[in-house]
Formats: C-alpha cells, structure tokens, sequence
C-alpha cells in the first residue's frame, strides 16, 4: 500500500501540461474544485468526468499511475459512502432491516458523494504530477503576493508547502524501508484483521519520526549554512512569465465553468427534464 501512495509525486514528461505557468495550474485546480459543487445533475458529472479525462490525456501521466493514488484513500471512501447510504433521509425506502433504512436519496447521496470525492482527489493530483516543487513554490508565492500588503509572510507560507509536498514521497520511501527491515527481523504487517494490522504498525511511528526530524533538522542546517534569510531581496532565476498557451488555459477553463453554471442553471428550470 505505502507503494501505491502517488499524492505530492512529480511525473515527468513532455506534455502542454507539464509546460503550463504554475500559476495556471494552482488557480485551475482550485477552480475545478469549487466546479464540483456548483451542479447535483447527471449531466454535470458527465461534463467533468469527460473534461478531467481530457485534461489527463493531455498530462500525459498514464492514467493507471494516477488511479493508484485512490488505494491511499479506499477507507475515506468507504466510510463517507456509509455515513451517506445509511444517515440520509428519504421518502422512499429501498431496503429496511431492523434500525438501518435505506432510502432512495441515501443512496443517491452515497454514490454521487463518491464519484466527487474521486474527481477530486484526480484533479487535485494532477497539479503535483505535473508541476515540480520548486515550479510549485514559484506559482504560490505569485499567486498569493497580493497578501504581502497586510503582512502575511507569502513566501515563508509557499517554502512551507513546498517543503511539506516534497516530504511526502521521501517519508513514504523511508516507511517502506522501515517495514522491510523489520519484516527481516520477523514482525508481520499483512497477517489478522484490520485493527492488529493497524497496531502491528505502531513500531513503525518511532523510528519514522526520529528519521523524519533529523531529515528536518538536517535541511534546517543546510539552509542556515547558505544564508538563507526568507524572500526579502530575493530573485528568481527563472521568472514566472504568461505565454499564449497560459491565457488559452484561461479561456478554456473559464468556459469550463461557464458549462457548469450553465448545466445546473438548465437543471434548476427543469429544461432538461423535459427534453429527456
């Protein structure tokens, strides 16, 4: 499972996506988050699934590399489907046994809150495959400058998330080092229920953590070792720079959005109900 983790992975590759300003790519996610609560159609998830297929054919990131990501997040699935399948009221009750009720819109609510929360771990990841750490840092400072004038410290936050996503896949790599040297020494991780799995992984957290901080502490040394002092002052070697292909990614994403609106506006009239 720790091999199947792909979130805050780069994927390199030569495609229009990888090639994209970082600041398209934040400001698109974010938009194709929000787009996900703009409709409750069909249709709508139609129009998302059929835009965030395209945009992964574009990425060049092979679709079987990005489906891995979602075995991290199985549990999470699992469980948000239940709250919704068996806690959501309805006037139809599809199946009743003793307390559990099943209803029509529980049901409707289970599979739909599903599919959005696989859309979204999707599109959300695709940043990361295709949008290096220091490309990511660049993007969020630019981004989020306008906060310098109330005092927020923007790049010291985007250094942080940078940081942070870079961590990711090295502590997933030192956790499976850590579990094959004590499967060595005979400990069993794959053996019993799900709670003695999860208890045989409490002699994982030690030595993790100990790795985790010397690693910081490490990089803490080395950037005090070069004079690092923050961003005042500081330059890029590489500016950030809109190209053409950047505003068409603009467009394209605006009349994205507009389609979303569009759809539910269509929905909420009932325009469509009487097409179909």
């Amino acid at each position: 499972m720790i091999r199947d983790i792909t979130i805050g992975q780069y994927y390199p590759a030569d495609s229009i996506l990888h090639r994209l300003d970082p600041r398209v790519k934040l400001i698109g996610t974010f938009a194709f988050i929000v787009s996900l609560f703009l409709f409750h159609s069909l249709y709508g998830y139609i129009l998302v699934a059929l835009f965030l297929a395209s945009i992964i054919k574009l990425s060049k990131v092979p679709f079987g590399f990005i489906v891995k990501g979602l075995k991290a997040v199985v549990v999470l699935l699992l469980f948000t489907s239940f709250f919704n399948l068996f806690l959501t009221p309805g006037t139809k009750i599809i199946f009743e046994w003793g307390f559990i009720h099943i209803s029509d819109r529980g049901l409707n609510s289970a599979i739909f809150f599903s599919i959005r929360l696989i859309l979204l771990i999707l599109g959300s990841s695709l940043m990361t495959f295709t949008t290096t750490p220091n490309q990511l840092t660049d993007g969020l400072e630019k981004v989020m400058k306008p906060l310098n004038h109330i005092k927020v410290p923007v790049h010291e936050i985007a250094m942080m998330m940078s940081i942070a996503l870079r961590f990711i896949p090295i502590l997933l790599e030192e956790t499976d080092k850590i579990m094959k040297a004590q499967m060595a020494r005979g400990a069993d991780f794959e053996s019993g229920g799900i709670l003695k799995r999860a208890k045989s992984l409490i002699p994982l957290l030690v030595p993790l953590f100990v790795s985790a901080f010397r690693r910081a502490n490490d990089l803490a040394m080395a950037m005090e070792a070069r004079c690092y002092r923050g961003g005042d002052g500081r330059t890029k070697m590489k500016p950030l720079r809109y190209n053409p292909k950047d505003y068409m990614a603009y467009f394209v994403l605006l009349f994205y959005l507009a389609a979303i609106i569009t759809i539910q506006i269509i929905e909420n009239m009932g325009i469509i109900n009487k097409l179909f």
